[in-house]
């Protein structure tokens, strides 16, 4: 298990670029997919905590790797699986920053290099919007499906399982943020308020 764990984060620091968010959509494809580690909830929940804290990406690989290790083997793996994760996913990274660092200049001069850039950087936005999606159709919707067409397999929505509350609070996050021009902070506090209002509601 701690084998596995520390190859796929070494792994994600080594092949992922763009920063954060295209190695939360990596990671989320993988450990909930493909290798099972933790569920869909608690993936919405990891994901959550990367939105609401500073740091977002070692906090997420903490908290994946940790859920991974208790639900296989305690508390105990659970703590050293997250130091794992700890080890794994900043020796690459640094290795990367020392490696290239004293280069970046010259990478930049070079017009082919540029442009290879460039379309990383078109890629690593399709990326984030993949991980968008997938976190608003799993927030939004109790069931969610694939469904395959050809060699595309797309997320499928149950309009049944549709979370009115989850809705209505995404609406307002929207409204406070594009049209109230609200700071992030204070429309996260406000949001926050509302689920809770309407939690206690809901139990009444």
């Amino acid at each position: 298990m701690l084998a596995d764990l520390g190859w796929f984060f070494a792994k994600l620091a080594v092949v992922t670029f763009g920063g954060a968010y295209s190695v939360l959509a990596y990671m989320t494809q993988t450990v909930v997919d493909q290798y099972g580690w933790i569920t869909t909830p608690q993936m919405i929940d990891a994901l959550g905590l990367a939105e609401t804290t500073p740091g977002p990406l070692i906090l997420v690989t903490q908290f994946v790797a940790h859920l991974a290790g208790f639900a296989n083997g305690g508390l105990g793996l659970g703590i050293m699986a997250g130091i794992v994760a700890l080890w794994a996913t900043f020796i690459p990274c640094f290795l990367w920053i020392f490696l290239a660092g004293p280069y970046l200049e010259q990478i930049a001069a070079r017009p082919r290099l540029t442009g290879a850039l460039a379309a990383i950087t078109a890629a690593v936005v399709g990326v984030i919007l993949n991980l968008s999606i997938w976190f608003a159709l799993h927030v939004l919707f109790a069931t969610v499906t694939r469904t395959t067409y050809g060699a595309l397999s797309l997320p499928l929505p149950d309009p049944v399982s549709l979370d009115t509350v989850a809705l209505g609070l995404t609406v307002l996050a929207g409204l406070l943020m594009l049209l109230a021009k609200r700071p992030m902070v204070q429309t996260l506090i406000l949001v926050a308020l509302a689920g809770l209002a309407g939690y206690y509601l809901d139990a009444i």
